[in-house]
């Protein structure tokens, strides 16, 4: 069973190496805890590494190649297989699997994958999760962001008042390299101590990135700040209400599709939703019934019309209201 990120850190403080290693998910924890683990490595004496890019073109004998490669320099080798999309295909999970079968003594596999999901699992990489070590590295939901900070603030020798660490999570909205640059630049320009709100105001630069898919995401999953936040950050940076309106009349129309479903399962699987999507919509539909979704839809074709000058009104205005009645459907007279 793959580990939690906390299990990762004990087993990491073990005194030898598993034989093979699949560290997936959330960029910058992947390539943290890769880093963590050539660093313990390093001290146990794997003092050669081997880097192999998994790209369209690479050979998979590679693997075999380099796992049975004899060292004139070294008694312990680190194989550093760097598999960016977590899809070997067919060749690429048989050699890993035949890797495994029979990993060579004093040779560790470590495989870093940036994309990971529930479809990305197959028989490899259960292969990978018997005869070593496998952690999915999932970055924090909303609702973990401050324990996360927390943490983050701790490393490097720093606290923050509640307020200080939700300011710094709202300024950086969900984007991880951007917290842990904030974290790392507050460790230079602070120090080590304890921060409160009014500083890191100072201190910490709008580092959010938003996006349309944040905004429906938000909206759907009924986080009405949130969202109303992410509209004002979109309109702020100068984007197309045009274009947002695009995205969020595709979002109404595929919840309206799933509140017509007379079979909901079955719909779900024709739109080809992923679990969390599929959670999310779920949710949604549960706050609120077929005739709210078509409401929302009209006023979004109005907004839009708006948008393009073919109707007066304040387009902006009216997406807040609408944006507010999608994720708080007792908000829907706001859209009378």
């Amino acid at each position: 069973m793959p580990l939690s990120a906390a299990q990762w850190h004990k087993a990491l403080s073990a005194d030898r190496l598993a034989p093979v290693y699949l560290l997936a998910g959330a960029e910058l924890l992947v390539l943290e805890a890769a880093d963590a683990l050539r660093a313990q490595a390093k001290k146990l004496g794997y003092s050669e590494r081997e880097v192999l890019d998994v790209g369209q073109h690479f050979n998979w004998d590679d693997l075999a190649r380099a796992a049975a490669g004899m060292s004139l320099f070294a008694t312990r080798r680190l194989i550093d297989l760097r598999l960016p999309t977590g899809r070997p295909g067919i060749d690429g999970a048989k050699a890993i699997s035949a890797f495994c079968a029979d990993p060579p003594p004093d040779v560790t596999l470590l495989i870093t994958a940036m994309e990971w999901s529930n479809k990305h699992d197959g028989a490899w990489s259960k292969k990978v999760d018997g005869t070593g070590v496998m952690v999915v590295f999932n970055p924090p939901r909303p609702n973990e962001w401050g324990a996360w900070i927390g943490g983050r603030l701790a490393s490097r020798g720093l606290s923050a008042t509640p307020d200080a660490a939700a300011l710094l999570a709202e300024r950086v909205e969900g984007n991880l390299l951007a917290a842990a640059q904030e974290i790392d630049k507050l460790a230079v320009l602070h120090g080590q101590g304890r921060i409160d709100a009014a500083e890191m105001e100072n201190l910490v630069a709008d580092s959010a990135r938003y996006d349309a898919f944040k905004l429906t995401d938000a909206a759907f999953a009924g986080d009405g700040a949130r969202a109303l936040r992410i509209l004002a950050g979109l309109r702020a940076e100068g984007d197309e209400l045009i274009a947002l309106m695009g995205w969020l009349v595709n979002q109404l129309q595929l919840a309206l599709r799933l509140a017509n479903a007379h079979d909901l399962a079955a719909q779900i699987r024709t739109e080809h939703l992923w679990p969390a999507r599929e959670q999310l919509f779920r949710q949604a539909l549960r706050r609120a019934p077929r005739e709210h979704w078509l409401q929302c839809l009209a006023r979004a074709s109005r907004i839009d019309r708006m948008a393009k000058g073919r109707e007066t009104g304040n387009a902006w205005q009216e997406a807040e209201r609408l944006i507010a009645a999608i994720a708080e459907p007792r908000a829907a007279r706001a859209l009378a």
